[in-house]
Parts: C-alpha cells; structure tokens; sequence
C-alpha cells in the first residue's frame, strides 16, 4: 500500500464519529498521521481488525518492532510518549507478554470479581446519596464527576490498595495520559508526576503491605525480580490505574448520555423489553469508550487479503497500525446502514470495545459489572433525570483515544 493522503487524526478528539467516518471511507485499513507528523495505518474493518488483533505477526512492543522508536525519532515531548514507553503487558510482545499478564490476570478471575460486586453497591449507594445531596433543590450536577468518575477509579483504588490522600493527584496524571494534544511541558509533567505517585504507592507497599494487587506484585519483584522487574513493577501500576478506570468512566458517561438523549430507549428497558446488558453492550458498540488505541507494529509483511482484507493491501514489517475501535463498532458493512444508531433492541451488538486476542482487557468483566450495578441503580434512584443542557453544548474530553464528555450536567427531576 502507498501511503498517501493521510487522514490527520485531530488530536484534541472533537468529532470522534465524523473522523470515524472518514476513516472508513478510505477503505478497511485508512493512512493516517498522528500528532507529530507520526504515520499509521487505521484498521477500522471489524472482521481484518479482530484477525490482526489476534495476529502472532503483530505486536506492541516498540523496542523490538517499531524502527522509528529504535531509532530514536520518537521524542519524550510526543502526546503518545507514555503509551509507547511503558514496559507492561500492555505494550509487552510474545512470551514476555504472557508472564506479564498472568501475573495480573489472578486479580482478574471471575471469582475475584464477582465478590467484588458489593463493594461496588456499597460505593454505588453512597455515591447516588452525594450526587442527591449536591442536586438538591434542583441544582444542576456534573454527573461525570460525581458519579461516573469516582465509581471506578474508588473500585480500582481498592483493589491496588491505593491510600485515599493519592486520589486527587492520580486523576490528574490519568487525565494528563489521555490528553492527547498536550503540549510538551505538560507531557514531561505528566510522566514525572505518574512515576513519582507510583514510586510513592510501592514505597508505602514495602513499609505495610497489605490484601491487595500492589502488594502482590511486590511480593512476585522481591521474591524474585526476575519475573518482574523495577520498571516493569512501575509501569504495571501504571497501566492498572489508568486503563483500569478511564474506560469505565467513559462507559457509564456515554451510557447514561445515550439514555437520556434516547428516551424511547430508556422506555424499553423500564418496560423490560431490554435489559441492562443491552444498554452496556450497545454502548460499547456505538459509543466505544476507547475510540483508538495506539499502537501495534508489523513483525513482518503483512498481506492483508491472507487476512480477508483488500487484495494488493500489505502492512509492511515496522509500520505502525492504530486500532479504530469506534469506527469499527460502527462499521456499515458489518451493522448494516443503521450502524451509527442507538438501538438497545439490535440483534447483533457485536464490538471490539475491549480489544481481541492476546491483549483483550482482563478488566472487561469489573467494568461490565460496575456498569450493571451502577447503571439500574442510577436511574431508579432518579426516574426524572434529564441532561440540563442541550446534547450540542456537551464538550468532549480532550483525546482522540478517550471518548466521553468533559462533563455531563444533570438535573434529577
């Protein structure tokens, strides 16, 4: 494939579903440039994305597979620096991939999360009892901050064994991490804030471990750093606190967006013609919390018709590959012309919001089950609950891989 005419990806993620569109107009794997002037094919096609995300010829270490990190053209002033640096096993490839993530997949079985879930309704409950309190009166309340964001990152926090004071520092680090038109003050900011909280969590873990991740993966890099290094320690906490909430925040925004915006909708679902999971799996498909997520490499040529791709289309080996998670949930070709509808009804909700293969989130089912819990909860508690605001006024977050609103203003009726 030539590449040329790239669609410039707009770093600050202010038409999400229209840059999705242009995406797929291009064909099933699009040129696009990413900020800095860094080319990328986008893979928007679900069936040749799910083929390439499960690929062994595919990887996301850029150490061993991207020559533009190798060779040093990629400066630590670059918006997606941290998201190509880290060494976990999120940008871990092959067999140092599978000894990262089992060692993170034991907080992460069905059993662990389902007992979790009455912590979640004890944090649920009293989270819809502040955001009463704060809507009294008929006040206007940014949902988004005091419900859809301090669910999560309080789930997550516990589960890392995160002290309470590091709350208010880490969001701003995460929130720093997703915003991808950052200028370069604020990228070297955020990478240092990050480690030093980071650095801070393990120092305090050491002194008094506790029932908990953290203390857990200390316990595997003291016993035997072999399998687990320092850096590796850092960047796993790293990646647990951010990957492990920011989707879910933007998963119950958008949910409770789409419902609002969608009456009909909520009408089916109170009438039992729909349930919960239909409203979370749509919303993963039509409004992925995670629009792109940068980056995978060629290992070698990749010849995309072996894959069910376009004949003469070949990825080729050190090329950087973005997945295009919202443009592929909302592929005509595979959801018919209807695609970018919200339909709690549709037959086939299929998506790729939490990845495919190897690197599927292990944190899928925490994050389908807060959204179970929080989700019923939320509109039982306020059956008047309207955006205070017309939909147009909403802003979005400022990134192209996170997608969600900067707030969402309510009033509960």
């Amino acid at each position: 494939m030539e590449f040329k005419d790239p669609v410039v990806i707009d770093p600050t993620g202010r038409d999400i579903h229209g840059e999705a569109a242009r995406i797929r107009e291009r064909g099933p794997v699009a040129p696009v440039e990413l900020p800095h002037g860094v080319p990328a094919w986008a893979v928007s096609n679900p069936a040749l994305l799910r083929r390439l995300l499960a690929d062994p010829r595919v990887s996301k270490d850029a150490r061993q597979h991207w020559p533009r990190w190798a060779e040093g053209r990629v400066s630590p002033d670059w918006p997606l620096f941290t998201w190509v640096a880290v060494q976990n096993m999120f940008t871990a490839y092959g067999a140092d991939h599978k000894r990262l993530r089992n060692l993170v997949a034991k907080a992460f079985t069905a059993r662990r999360t389902a007992a979790l879930r009455p912590r979640v309704e004890a944090v649920t409950d009293a989270l819809l009892d502040r955001v009463a309190k704060a809507g009294e009166g008929g006040q206007v309340v940014d949902l988004r901050e005091e419900f859809c964001y301090p669910l999560p990152i309080q789930v997550i926090g516990e589960l890392l064994g995160l002290p309470e004071e590091q709350g208010p520092e880490l969001r701003a680090v995460v929130d720093g991490v997703f915003h991808t038109s950052a200028d370069a003050a604020e990228v070297a900011d955020t990478y240092a804030r990050f480690y030093a909280a980071m650095r801070q969590l393990v120092e305090t873990k050491r002194a008094l471990p506790g029932d908990d991740l953290t203390s857990a993966l200390i316990a595997t890099h003291d016993d035997d750093g072999a399998h687990l290094s320092e850096q590796e320690l850092l960047d796993t906490l790293v990646l647990m606190v951010s990957a492990g909430h920011e989707t879910t925040v933007n998963l119950l925004d958008n949910a409770v967006h789409a419902l609002l915006t969608h009456p009909g909708q909520l009408a089916l679902v109170r009438a039992g013609q729909a349930s919960w999971d239909d409203v979370i799996e749509e919303t993963l498909r039509a409004e992925a919390p995670v629009a792109s997520l940068p980056l995978r490499y060629a290992v070698t040529d990749l010849d995309l018709a072996e894959l069910g791709g376009p004949e003469g289309a070949v990825i080729r080996t050190g090329e950087a590959i973005l997945a295009a998670y919202a443009a592929a949930g909302r592929d005509p070709g595979h959801h018919g012309e209807d695609a970018d509808v919200f339909d709690v009804t549709r037959a086939d909700k299929d998506h790729l919001a939490f990845g495919y293969g190897a690197h599927h989130c292990l944190g899928a089912p925490l994050g389908r089950l807060e959204a179970r819990v929080a989700l019923p909860a939320l509109f039982a508690r306020f059956p008047g609950l309207a955006l205070a605001v017309a939909p147009g006024e909403l802003e979005p977050v400022d990134s192209f891989i996170s997608h969600g609103h900067r707030s969402l203003p309510v009033r509960l009726g």
